[in-house]
């Protein structure tokens, strides 16, 4: 309950004291002093009674009309939210060379999956899905706000050997696009993230690229690792059954002349991480270039209670003057 004109309590304090006089002057009124109270005759008239009730109901009534005066009210109030979502594809490179251990703690696969999951756990009202490629791709996750499912399925990603080897840029170009072609979000991004060039798959880069202009898709690409003379690791099994890492020379180097042609052409940004925070700071850059839109309105209606304490306080009054002034008059 809130009160619309609280100051109404000041009048209280001039009530108080009045009825402090009133008891005062009721103490000090003159009468005959007795010996004993036997001498007096004892009358028990029920208007006795109710005259003593007559001062207590009028102090009692001004109180309600106080209250009543500070206008009590009930409030509700109503948020209403107006979200103008972003539709999200992150594209993400799972072949083998994204196990090469150049981005501590572990390697850039494992380094790419902490950056998305801490950026899918940071937005709001914005729908993500992922799309998964090596030679070539599939969608992993449709669009979704299921950030949870999300980012459990995040951590069960690994390089597969049931697909095709390779790194078919294209090909999941053009697959994160047909997630984001019957989208109706104001934004539609695709992060796209790898550390080879296109060597696989049906669809050159070039063809994937007029698709999303043609969509007005905005692209943000990120290049892994560093280039250069590496070392592949290589899981295999021993004469016991047991896992084994061994490692083979590998060269690996990243497209950036493609990369950065997809991010210019569609209005989006091209970043190289080669480190683990590196890589946090290109998904810190893109989370506040992408932020969704989010109007609050809130609307606070309020009901009067002030007329039930209005007819109390009437009433009580009225029915104090009743009794002083009819029911209890003093006829000379």
């Amino acid at each position: 309950m809130t009160w619309h004109n609280p100051e109404a309590f000041l009048l209280l304090i001039p009530l108080g004291a009045l009825a402090f006089y009133l008891w005062w002057r009721q103490r000090q009124r003159l009468g005959l002093k007795f010996s004993s109270f036997q001498l007096v005759p004892q009358s028990k008239s029920w208007r006795i009674y109710l005259s003593a009730v007559i001062p207590l109901g009028q102090i009692l009534s001004l109180i309600l009309l106080i209250v009543a005066l500070a206008r009590p009210q009930k409030s509700d109030e109503m948020t209403k939210r107006n979200v103008e979502g972003i539709d999200i594809v992150i594209t993400l490179d799972i072949s083998d060379s994204m196990l090469i251990e150049d981005m501590p703690p572990i390697n850039r696969l494992e380094s790419a999956k902490e950056t998305i999951r801490d950026f899918v756990k940071g937005r709001v009202s914005d729908r993500i899905g992922l799309v998964l490629f090596m030679g070539e791709a599939f969608t992993k996750i449709p669009l979704t706000l299921d950030y949870d499912m999300l980012v459990d399925e995040l951590s069960t990603i690994q390089p597969s050997r049931t697909i095709k080897m390779g790194t078919a840029i294209g090909v999941a170009l053009a697959n994160s696009v047909a997630r984001l072609k019957d989208s109706k979000a104001k934004s539609r991004v695709i992060i796209f993230l790898t550390d080879g060039e296109n060597n696989s798959g049906t669809i050159d880069p070039e063809t994937a690229l007029e698709i999303a202009k043609s969509e007005d898709v905005k692209i943000y690409t990120i290049g892994i690792g560093k280039d250069g003379e590496t070392k592949l690791p290589v899981y295999g099994v021993d004469p016991f059954g047991r896992k084994v890492k061994t490692y083979q020379p590998f060269h690996s180097a990243v497209n950036e002349e493609l990369l950065k042609k997809m991010a210019d052409e569609t209005g989006g940004k091209y970043w190289r991480a080669t480190s683990y925070s590196g890589l946090k700071e290109v998904f810190e850059e893109i989370d506040h270039l992408e932020k969704t839109n989010i109007e609050v309105h809130k609307f606070t209606r309020y009901t009067e209670l002030y007329q039930e304490w209005l007819k109390a306080g009437i009433l009580l009054l009225v029915f104090s003057f009743f009794l002083k002034y009819i029911l209890l008059r003093r006829f000379p």
